[in-house]
């Protein structure tokens, strides 16, 4: 755990493999089911063949929000603006409503051209001109605190958004949003929104799907990730517990604490996202019966230090103790959480998820949920039968 080469997380991803588009139908996408370390073949639509019944999926029901913002300069060079975090109002909910102006976190394209004053863009709807206008605050290491003002004050940041703001596609896509992204980079329940990268691993569900869940008496609920820009850094440093994990804000609430109780040990977590947010849930409840301060904040490593000893059924019932004693139904948390090989699942027994990038912490959790020397066995037959990898790619099963 001191020291894993990132090196060994490594393998070619051609340029072709990578889905720069999505498929015309969801569910119609290649499945990689590896069980009792078997792997095969099949499409996402029978994913419930693989899944007990009576089983708990939980999925990440955020929602990409429109969180590029391209201005031009009067000199015409173009300074793009991508949301990354509210900072006043600090609550996602509450800065959606805002009129006026808000404050966000942002990543700034073309910063050098933007020594100082505001930038704006235009915009004409049902024949009314709408302004946005941008000031920088001040930088805060990578980001940049940007306040926002516009005009007419009625419309709120979500409006704005929806009318001047483009689809936060992943990078590696190599291309522009275009009007399909605004759907399809979307998954069919998406509700919460604030999400700048979608929970990938859902894209593939569809109706069609939920209905043989319903079938076979699969419990399904949702929590909320909001995803950051985070998730595409990549590991640098060759030693990749050098890396500093970014941090996600996560929302759960009482009713799945009930069901991860009831359904201990039989749990399918829908992407890395719900994976993560249900673990670092184990870890609150973890922090709760230790007595240690601040338990909603779950820091990269502490996974690693706390005692084992404690079941899942005692994290949930700590937490629903809590839930009893302070009358609240919903919680705030936030994790930076780091899932490496050596790293000891509690809550999630079955995975499913897209295809990774090299050298990335998306890669380096399934290592450690497939197990350190399967995750290169399954990449390999993935590029061998021509999965289509990334966000816009097929999808895999994984029950270690």
């Amino acid at each position: 755990m001191h020291n894993i080469s990132i090196s060994e997380f490594d393998y070619s991803l051609p340029d072709e493999k990578i889905a720069k588009y999505p498929l015309e139908s969801r569910d119609e996408s290649k499945l990689l089911v590896f069980q009792k370390n078997k792997i095969s073949t099949d499409k996402f639509l029978n994913i419930d063949k693989y899944l007990p019944e009576n089983s708990l999926l939980i999925f990440n029901d955020t929602k990409v929000i429109h969180a590029r913002l391209v201005f031009q300069k009067p000199t015409g060079a173009d300074i793009e603006i991508f949301c990354i975090e509210p900072l006043v109002p600090p609550e996602y909910s509450l800065t959606f409503q805002q009129k006026g102006n808000c404050s966000w976190k942002c990543i700034v394209g073309n910063l050098k051209k933007w020594k100082d004053g505001k930038i704006n863009i235009e915009f004409t709807k049902n024949d009314r001109r709408l302004k946005l206008e941008a000031v920088k605050i001040e930088s805060d290491g990578e980001l940049q605190n940007i306040a926002f003002n516009w005009e007419p004050s009625e419309f709120s940041f979500e409006d704005i958004l929806e009318l001047f703001g483009k689809t936060p596609i992943p990078p590696y896509l190599h291309r522009q949003s275009e009007e399909i992204d605004r759907t399809r980079y979307q998954t069919i329940y998406s509700a919460q929104k604030g999400s700048v990268a979608a929970p990938t691993a859902g894209l593939h569900f569809t109706p069609s799907v939920f209905e043989k869940l319903d079938n076979k008496k699969i419990i399904y609920n949702g929590i909320t990730l909001h995803v950051g820009a985070g998730t595409f850094k990549p590991v640098i440093e060759n030693n990749a517990t050098l890396h500093k994990m970014h941090n996600e804000h996560f929302y759960f609430n009482k009713e799945i604490l009930i069901q991860i109780h009831k359904h201990d040990s039989n749990i399918t977590a829908v992407g890395t996202t719900s994976l993560r947010a249900l673990e670092s849930i184990y870890w609150i409840g973890v922090k709760m019966l230790e007595k240690i301060d601040n338990p909603m904040k779950i820091d990269q490593w502490v996974a690693y230090q706390l005692p084992e000893k404690y079941s899942v059924k005692q994290a949930m019932e700590s937490l629903l103790n809590y839930c009893e004693k302070n009358h609240i139904d919903t919680f705030e948390s936030d994790t930076s959480l780091m899932i490496v090989p050596g790293f000891k699942f509690k809550s999630v027994q079955r995975l499913i998820t897209n295809f990774h990038q090299p050298r990335s912490t998306l890669l380096l959790l399934v290592a450690a949920f497939s197990g350190k020397k399967n995750w290169k066995r399954i990449y390999d037959y993935a590029l061998k039968k021509d999965y289509r990898f990334l966000s816009y790619g097929d999808s895999s099963l994984l029950i270690p």
